[in-house]
């Protein structure tokens, strides 16, 4: 098992000028790229104790962990077949203590089956984040804000979606980034928002 410690690397912020050199080399408008860095992890890919963003995702751990280990993750509130089964716990010390409980069974599911960072993306994606695997994938993100965003670039050109970011197409950004239910939350909407201020400035 690989010691994360308490997930505190060298949290280094990010500088609008790393930024702009991301969105340069991958052919965005840099309001564009502001605007789904403060949609997705409200600007910022840290907590307030220096641990990158994470969301748990129990209904992705239940699919990754073995079979024999289900239910009684199942009765710790960790893993469960469908997603919205239960509501989230607040706050990003419960997010973590869940991920270190799921860690307990199966360390790189656990760890996959979290969105990490800025762009929130997910571990079981590490490949298309453009890292072989999740644990490298995380002491990036421990690292620095810059590691997460270009993490994140990875991913949205990966997934085929830099033409729809490109020609803000929010929509179907949305629904390829945060999948089919993404109107549900808006996420289209708060992206043009963003854009538009960002636009502005």
């Amino acid at each position: 098992m690989i010691d994360f410690g308490d997930f505190k690397g060298a949290a280094a912020k990010l500088e609008l000028a790393d930024l702009a050199t991301v969105a340069e080399e991958a052919g965005i408008e840099l309001a564009a790229l502001r605007a789904v860095v403060a949609v997705e992890a409200a600007g910022s890919g840290f907590d307030k104790e220096g641990r990158p963003k994470i969301l748990f995702e129990p209904h992705i751990f239940w699919r990754l962990l073995d079979e024999e280990d289900r239910e009684e993750a199942r009765s710790e509130g960790l893993a469960y077949p469908k997603w919205g089964e239960q509501p989230y716990p607040k706050g990003s010390d419960a997010q973590y203590e869940r991920l270190v409980d799921a860690m307990e069974y199966d360390q790189s599911a656990a760890l996959k089956s979290c969105s990490w960072g800025m762009g929130q993306i997910m571990g079981s994606n590490h490949n298309l984040a453009g890292y072989g695997d999740v644990e490298t994938m995380v002491f990036a993100c421990m690292d620095s804000e810059a590691n997460q965003v270009r993490m994140m670039v990875n991913f949205i050109k990966s997934a085929k979606l830099l033409t729809a970011i490109q020609s803000h197409d929010w929509a179907a950004f949305a629904r390829g980034y945060n999948g089919p239910a993404y109107a549900k939350n808006q996420y289209d909407v708060k992206l043009e928002a963003a854009y538009q201020r960002f636009s502005a400035e």
